[in-house]
């Protein structure tokens, strides 16, 4: 028998950016994504598009206080629901005193590492544009890294406009197609990070449209939190 809800200590803390937009089943927002417990702590005034299109350096305190909260409750490890917050993972780390995993792309250096030679990891992003080389840099990713955006679609601008409603199925498209069109460009691509927290619900269908292995912030996560509980068998 499963211990009761009230007496389950979640290990990882969840910093969630302060938003309005649907988090479907996939997405990290959302506790039915997680076969474990998580919790979650609101970074207020954290929106998406003060993340991605401005500077989230300007709002360290805040998350670090989130963290604090996450920490002070039992979690002994953070995470968060942007990519573009690997500008922050040397503070955040050096202010929670627990383990800290900000990005999805700080996955690339070990994907690199495991792909054949010739080959190399490429960068699915919810905006090309915002994504720089100080954000690679930060995650520990090779400059060179191919990268495309979803800049200009529905999915983009409901997440990035926080908007109440998601068109799954646009999104879907949207984000598939620019996957086959990042490989089409790039020949060498051996896998694909989704940069994006909001788009692992899509990650069965870029690896069905690409033949490629396809990681993401539940790739991510998943790996984390099982080494801070690590399963008895």
């Amino acid at each position: 028998m499963s211990q009761p809800e009230q007496q389950i200590k979640p290990r990882l803390g969840i910093l969630l950016l302060d938003t309005a937009f649907p988090r479907i089943l996939g997405d990290i927002g959302n506790p039915e994504s997680w076969p474990f417990h998580v919790r979650y702590e609101v970074v207020k005034g954290a929106t998406p598009d003060a993340i991605v299109k401005g500077d989230p350096t300007q709002m360290l305190d805040a998350f670090i206080q989130a963290g604090q909260k996450l920490v002070a409750n039992g979690c002994t490890g953070i995470t968060t629901t942007c990519g573009f917050l690997s500008l922050l993972q040397d503070d955040l780390k050096s202010a929670l005193g627990v383990p800290v995993a900000t990005s999805s792309l700080m996955q690339i250096p070990t994907i690199n590492a495991l792909l054949p030679s010739g080959k190399c990891a490429a960068v699915l992003t919810i905006s090309a544009d915002s994504l720089t080389a100080a954000h690679l840099r930060a995650a520990g990713a090779p400059l060179d890294t191919p990268i495309i955006g979803t800049d200009d679609g529905a999915f983009s601008a409901a997440i990035l406009g926080n908007k109440p409603e998601l068109d799954v199925d646009a999104s879907k498209a949207e984000i598939t197609a620019a996957a086959k069109q990042l490989c089409a460009a790039h020949p060498n691509v051996g896998a694909l990070v989704l940069e994006c927290t909001n788009m692992p619900p899509y990650a069965a269908a870029v690896a069905e449209a690409t033949g490629l292995p396809v990681y993401s912030i539940y790739s991510l996560v998943s790996w984390f939190e099982a080494g801070l509980a690590p399963r008895s068998f």
